[in-house]
């Protein structure tokens, strides 16, 4: 196995031998999605799709710090740091920041933790802001949980939590980077431009974050593309753009760090609104500086999508006025919004189908668990009273019918179909008789599913 440094870059000192280094591998996410066991379509598992993306989670989500990080143990409650930056050192105007990922002592649930490098807070009200933040709730905004500070990394830091969504990434890392590929033997590099349907849908959770946030006399001061995260993407083709979750993160950080300052809060939304209106240009042309060529930028939208979207930037970028608020994107593309929450019911249905999909395997991960408890129990091992006579021998007979069987060549018949229907049935007890045939085939039992049931319970009981 080659060493390797944190870049990824494979070391060329020869005068050296190469030290054994553990790579970690990505999972075979096609291994853990069962096929589908009948022609009626998905009745016991979720779509591979669905699954492929939680289980991505869960790995990113249990993934372990680099050795030599010099990470604190504890902090506020919370351990197990893990950086989340790539890249390492952010910049949040002019301050730098960090990621982490912690788990917090108290409920064991993951946190985002922001690290604001030295910074030091002049008063505690400074704080207030999170308090306020922390009644927001809204689907595109990431929920603050608190602030603090802290010297554990040796400098004086502000720390905001907030919730944790794994395997998110940014609009700048999805659209405005541009991305390699080989076209035949040449290296080039693309954009991936955004569906009109999935900008819509950006469109309006954002506004609809925005407008919330102005209600309750707040501005989110946060409409950086590196700052909104897509916590859940489009997972199936006949689905585009119903599950293309945005979601607003650092909300309260630049309240916290211009709480001295006190800028006019009527001034900030207006703010609010233009950065809305970069955003969304940023994204419709996937240039990051497009808002400096206004009438370049215009041309490219009028290209490549409805004249709709070109009216979204006549609305958001007229003449700022004290009177001007998101409402009247909503009043004026309400067609619109109405194809977005059909969208959104549509995804609903989707997920709980598939979900529905999942009902049954809860109790037949229980019903394993007792032939588990029952079957060859190391303390009876040697009396012959528990797994040979009675219950427990039809119990051990019908755990070899189901997972035991060999076909006409004396091979492991591995049906996973004959499994399900058959720990199904045994669940709900049916009046079915089957023949069980003893080990040595000198004998054998006609039972019903209905007292091989009642053995069950008798044994586990």
């Amino acid at each position: 196995m080659v060493q390797q440094n944190y870049n990824g870059v494979t070391p060329m000192d020869t005068f050296f031998p190469p030290q054994e280094t553990f790579v970690r591998q990505p999972l075979n996410y096609h291994l853990y999605s069962a096929p589908i066991p009948s022609e009626r379509g998905r009745k016991f598992f979720i779509s591979d799709k669905i699954r492929e993306e939680l289980t991505k989670r869960s790995e990113v989500s249990h993934t372990a710090p680099m050795p030599g990080q010099m990470l604190p143990e504890e902090l506020q409650g919370y351990h197990s740091l893990v950086p989340m930056d790539s890249v390492g050192i952010h910049k949040f105007s002019t301050w730098n920041t960090m990621l982490y990922r912690a788990t917090k002592a108290a409920d064991g649930v993951q946190y985002c933790l922001r690290r604001i490098e030295n910074f030091r807070l002049a008063s505690e009200a400074g704080f207030s802001p999170v308090e306020q933040w922390s009644r927001i709730r809204h689907p595109a905004i990431i929920y603050v949980r608190e602030a603090f500070t802290t010297r554990a990394f040796g400098d004086n830091s502000l720390v905001v939590v907030h919730d944790y969504y794994p395997d998110a990434q940014s609009l700048t890392d999805l659209y405005l980077k541009p991305k390699a590929q080989y076209n035949g033997s040449r290296l080039t590099h693309s954009h991936e431009r955004v569906q009109e349907a999935t900008l819509w849908s950006f469109i309006f959770q954002l506004a609809s974050a925005i407008k919330l946030v102005h209600e309750a006399g707040m501005a989110l001061r946060m409409m950086d593309p590196s700052r909104i995260l897509v916590t859940w993407m489009t997972f199936e083709q006949a689905f585009l753009n119903l599950c293309n979750r945005v979601r607003i993160s650092s909300c309260g950080v630049a309240d916290i760090l211009t709480w001295e300052a006190r800028p006019d809060l009527a001034y900030m939304q207006q703010e609010d609104i233009i950065l809305f209106a970069k955003l969304v240009m940023s994204l419709a042309t996937n240039n990051p500086s497009a808002v400096n060529y206004v009438h370049k930028s215009m041309d490219i939208v009028g290209r490549h999508y409805s004249n709709d979207v070109v009216q979204v930037f006549h609305t958001l970028m007229k003449p700022v006025t004290p009177t001007m608020t998101i409402q009247s994107l909503f009043e004026t593309f309400g067609n619109k919004l109405v194809l977005e929450m059909d969208a959104s019911l549509s995804a609903i249905d989707k997920l709980e189908g598939d979900l529905q999909s999942e009902l049954e395997n809860g109790r037949l991960v229980r019903l394993l668990c007792k032939f588990g408890f029952i079957n060859e129990r190391p303390e009876f091992d040697r009396d012959p009273r528990w797994s040979e006579t009675g219950d427990r021998y039809i119990i051990k007979l019908f755990r070899d019918y189901v997972f035991h069987s060999v076909d006409e060549s004396g091979n492991p018949v591995v049906n996973l179909s004959h499994v399900l229907t058959n720990l199904n049935k045994l669940d709900a007890g049916t009046d079915e008789r089957i023949m069980l045939v003893s080990r040595d085939e000198q004998s054998c039992l006609v039972v019903s599913y209905r007292e091989i049931k009642v053995c069950i319970e008798s044994a586990f009981a």
